[in-house]
């Protein structure tokens, strides 16, 4: 049994809040069991300097932990003079998982940017973080709309959703909390479109290799994780 009872199969209780910040084009309070995240998307007037003349835009993202999201407190990454290495990994993640649904030339030269703040860390903010983006960029993508600033089609292609596995005491499990990522002899992120393409996928052994069949297995559990979560994306959205 796992520590938190539940099923190998067996996510989190995940809910997805839609428009919980008040001037943002689009927000969403995400949350993975006790893992809260809150994403707020961004629409500007200029794109990136070397899209300019080329008439597409750039969807990208920024990732950052509270001090008071972990047990104990961190040092905000402002007072460093520049974001870790794991803050730059994860924000530039975020934002190849939206672009891979977003035809960048139907929203002109511009930009959106969403900002994902970690309110409380239990394991799994990163694919928390990608599971709610594509909430508030399908809202700020509908603000423009309802401006006519999109270039005369429907820039969001699908769905993407984030979904972590694991080998834990031998056994793949899906959607790990933090103590089971800290133990975990596998972690792997697996971030996928509703039409089940793959995005990316990110495994490491942290101590014995694991097989291929080890990973089909996990990756049989993440396919069924993020359909899942497609689903709750869809039911927020009222599709």
């Amino acid at each position: 049994m796992r520590p938190s009872k539940r099923l190998p199969t067996q996510m989190r209780a995940v809910t997805l809040e839609r428009g919980v910040v008040r001037y943002a084009e689009g927000s969403c309070l995400v949350t993975f069991g006790d893992t809260r995240v809150l994403c707020a998307a961004t629409v500007e007037e200029k794109g990136p300097p070397w899209l300019r003349n080329t008439g597409k835009g750039w969807v990208t993202a920024e990732y950052s932990m509270l001090p008071r999201a972990t047990l104990e407190r961190t040092r905000r990454e402002s007072t460093t003079g520049k974001p870790s290495g794991r803050t730059q990994e994860i924000q530039r993640l975020i934002g190849r998982s939206l672009r891979a649904v977003v035809d960048l030339g139907a929203l002109g030269e511009r930009q959106i940017t969403v900002d994902c703040d970690v309110i409380q860390a239990d394991g799994g903010t990163r694919t928390a973080s990608i599971t709610g983006a594509w909430v508030a960029l399908h809202d700020a993508l509908k603000w423009m709309e309802g401006r006519a600033m999109l270039q005369g089609r429907q820039p969001l292609k699908d769905h993407v959703a984030a979904i972590s596995c694991g080998i834990v005491a031998g056994q793949p499990v899906l959607d790990l909390d933090y103590i089971e990522d800290s133990g975990a002899q596998t972690d792997a992120n697996f971030v996928m479109t509703g039409r089940g393409g793959i995005v990316e996928v990110q495994g490491t052994a942290e101590g014995e290799p694991f097989s291929e069949e080890q990973l089909a297995a996990m990756m049989a559990l993440a396919k069924a994780g993020i359909a899942d979560l497609v689903a709750l994306q869809k039911k927020a959205i009222g599709a």
